[in-house]
């Protein structure tokens, strides 16, 4: 296995693009993997490739439309409306159940076959709208479930596990990405590109974190 690759599981959005940079720093070869699920915004993917082509790195989108059928949630099915406020006694409806455990079980798969043992996520305990497979505990299980499933050494890296969206913009500016991330990335879950609706949990959560940090340096 390679130790100077790593694969990004990247969706264009804020803290995957900021990883991706992250890994940039750290590793020789970065592989940016994106998931089509037939999301509604489906847009991200071409958000995606654009930022990793900017980035200079290598792009590849898989499909995985079967999870969409799988389940019920507002990210997949274009009648239900995006929460806008999180329930207070439920998961938000913008949770896709087993999501990043395909994911990275996918991308441990495309990185096997590549002779790449680093995965790296955007997940964060500390800003994770509730979604219980953004936990910590949860990515140090699926590593081991991985490496047992494949008799390999992965190492998933989480470098925003512990920071929350302002630490992430203070990322961001650090490794000079803050306008790209800014601008041209795709968070909202409404699917626009940059600030976003402003309505949907994604905006806000970035929002804030934003006049966080801007106020912070000031």
């Amino acid at each position: 296995m390679n130790n100077d690759s790593a694969v990004v599981l990247f969706s264009g959005g804020q803290d995957s693009t900021t990883c991706l940079y992250w890994a940039k720093e750290r590793f020789k070869k970065v592989y940016a993997v994106s998931f089509r699920y037939e999301q509604k915004h489906v847009d991200e993917v071409r958000v995606a490739r654009e930022i990793a082509e900017k980035a200079n790195v290598e792009f590849h989108c898989i499909d995985l439309p079967f999870l969409a059928g799988l389940t019920n949630n507002s990210l997949t099915n274009p009648d239900l409306e995006v929460d806008k406020e999180k329930p207070t006694d439920a998961l938000p409806n913008t949770f896709v159940p087993g999501r990043n455990l395909f994911f990275l079980a996918v991308a441990a798969v495309f990185a096997r076959e590549r002779g790449v043992n680093h995965l790296v996520t955007g997940v964060s305990q500390t800003d994770f709208s509730g979604y219980p497979d953004c936990r910590d505990s949860f990515i140090k299980s699926m590593n081991v479930t991985l490496n047992l499933a494949m008799e390999e050494q992965f190492v998933i890296h989480t470098p925003l596990m512990w920071i929350d969206k302002a630490q992430t913009w203070a990322l961001a500016d650090k490794l000079g990405v803050f306008e790209l991330v800014k601008n041209q990335t795709l968070t909202c879950y409404n699917g626009i590109v940059g600030d976003g609706c402003g309505n949907c949990p994604a905006c806000k959560l970035r929002k804030e974190g934003l006049t966080k940090y801007s106020a912070s340096k000031k």
